[in-house]
Formats: structure tokens, sequence, C-alpha cells
């Protein structure tokens, strides 16, 4: 799993009969201190996360899929909490 922060949301008029009705993020990937790691990625949204959120992003096909109900489609990543603190010790 991975931390991430939801930087957009993309519309797209055409898509997968599996994602109809389904938010996708445009989410870039964080290093623990909060620092960008590489480049964003497209999410499918599985707990309403908004631009701004902190995001728990599973990069795992089958567990993509099933976090949104949809087993055997096309998703290969999904957000699947939105987090509300990190704490390090």
């Amino acid at each position: 799993m991975l931390i991430g922060k939801v930087v957009g949301e993309v519309v797209a008029s055409q898509k997968h009969l599996s994602h109809k009705g389904q938010k996708i993020l445009y989410v870039q990937i964080l290093n623990l201190d909060g620092t960008e790691r590489g480049v964003p990625y497209l999410v499918v949204d599985a707990v309403d996360a908004g631009v701004g959120d902190q995001v728990l992003v599973t990069q795992e096909g089958w567990s993509a899929m099933t976090s949104i109900g949809k087993p055997y489609s096309p998703i290969d990543m999904a957000a699947i909490g939105v987090i509300d603190q990190i704490t390090m010790t």
C-alpha cells in the first residue's frame, strides 16, 4: 500500500462498463516525509475522497477490484482509506 494526496479528479465521458458510476482520482504518491514520489496515478475512489485528501492506495489489482465491489474489472489501483493523521515514532 502507498500514501498519496489527491491532486485532481478525472472526468471521462467514455469508460469501461465496470467503471460506470465510479469516481476516478488523480493521486500524487508521497514518501513518508510528505515529499512527492514519482508521477501521479489514476486511482479508482472507494472512499469518497476529494482534492487535498491524503489517501491510502492499494496498487495490487485484486485488492483494488474487490475494494470497490467489482472483481474481474480492469482496475490496478484504488483509494481504500482517507488518512486523518500519520504518527511516526
